[in-house]
């Protein structure tokens, strides 16, 4: 008899996650007869919205009533986040989030208008990534060596480096590289990624910090490089780019998360028939292809995991934001 794979063994425990949430998910679809909205923090055309409208596509297949998108962009997800908790908990509504706004955007703002810990609720998770440092196609540099060079050479040792938010990962992330490379970079927030880049494309900034989803396509395309990541080690997608710990700058290994969220008192029936549903999406192969390609690193997490993830991702981040010295707004 041959030895059980390793992949047959995921396929096993995916398919029991599945199927012990089956009931919920049936239930789910049947007693909720409404569209299912999905709220997006962040502009059409960016890597979260790509995601987004991909998981859309089939969940609506496994919830049995359509799933749409809206795009709620501003403040780093932060309007989104307002909206969540102004929904009715009836399990029609739900918000697709990465780290900034649940775990970073707390931190950094005195009166963000919403509680993670109070106003939503964690539905189920679906995915790591990394953040990425990228240049415009006008900038000469094709390492991170050559970018420092370059910035001294051209600028006097100061840049300015888009990020999608304000207040974000990215924003410190470019503070502490200035810091350890002795240079005085700037960060220049925008309002989501794909204006960002936009404007990276356009040579109107030559380099910007922002996730590997945002920027993987162009950069494969070459219109833009990516010269840098975050995380333990180099990604699947892209193993040509080196690691910010494997060029000496420690202290970005932990990996930033995907997950959805639902306002507080949402019955358990909706969010166990939502994360069913999800389940069984994420084990459709096209699907983790197609979220592969965009950078992610898919892996089911239930509401629970998700929690003690989103929980630890701030406790990292609340210690690299306390030592740039920067004062919540």
């Amino acid at each position: 008899m041959p030895r059980p794979t390793r992949r047959s063994l995921l396929g096993l425990a995916f398919g029991s996650v599945a199927a012990s949430m089956l009931a919920a998910g049936a239930q789910y679809a049947r007693a909720e007869a409404r569209p299912v909205k999905i709220l997006v923090g962040f502009p059409a055309g960016g890597g979260t919205d790509a995601i987004a409208r991909t998981l859309a596509d089939r969940l609506k297949d496994q919830l049995g009533v359509p799933v749409i998108v809206e795009n709620k962009p501003g403040a780093g997800g932060q309007l989104a986040a307002q909206a969540l908790k102004a929904a009715a908990p009836d399990g029609n509504t739900f918000f697709i989030s990465h780290d900034h706004t649940i775990s970073v955007l707390p931190l950094v703002v005195k009166s963000p208008g919403f509680d993670p810990a109070k106003d939503f609720v964690p539905v189920a998770g679906f995915a790591s990534f990394v953040n990425g440092f990228a240049v415009s196609p006008g900038t000469p540099a094709r390492s991170m060596a050559e970018y420092v060079a370059w910035v001294k050479a051209s600028g006097q040792g100061k840049g300015a480096v888009g990020v999608p938010a304000p207040a974000s990962t990215p924003e410190f992330m470019v503070k502490v590289l200035g810091g350890q490379y002795g240079l005085d970079l700037v960060p220049a927030p925008y309002r989501g990624s794909a204006p960002m880049l936009a404007d990276m494309l356009g040579n109107q900034i030559h380099a910007g910090v922002g996730s590997v989803p945002d920027f993987i396509e162009t950069h494969r395309a070459g219109r833009i490089r990516l010269l840098a990541v975050g995380g333990a080690a180099r990604q699947p997608a892209l193993p040509e780019v080196p690691t910010l710990a494997e060029l000496g700058l420690a202290g970005f290994e932990a990996l930033p998360y995907y997950g959805f969220f639902a306002p507080a008192g949402t019955p358990r029936a909706a969010l166990d028939g939502f994360a069913a549903a999800l389940s069984r999406v994420l084990a459709q192969p096209e699907v983790r292809v197609r979220l592969t390609a965009l950078g992610l690193a898919v892996e089911f997490m239930d509401a629970t995991t998700l929690a003690a993830r989103e929980q630890a991702y701030a406790r990292t981040w609340a210690e690299i934001i306390r030592k740039t010295g920067f004062q919540p707004q």
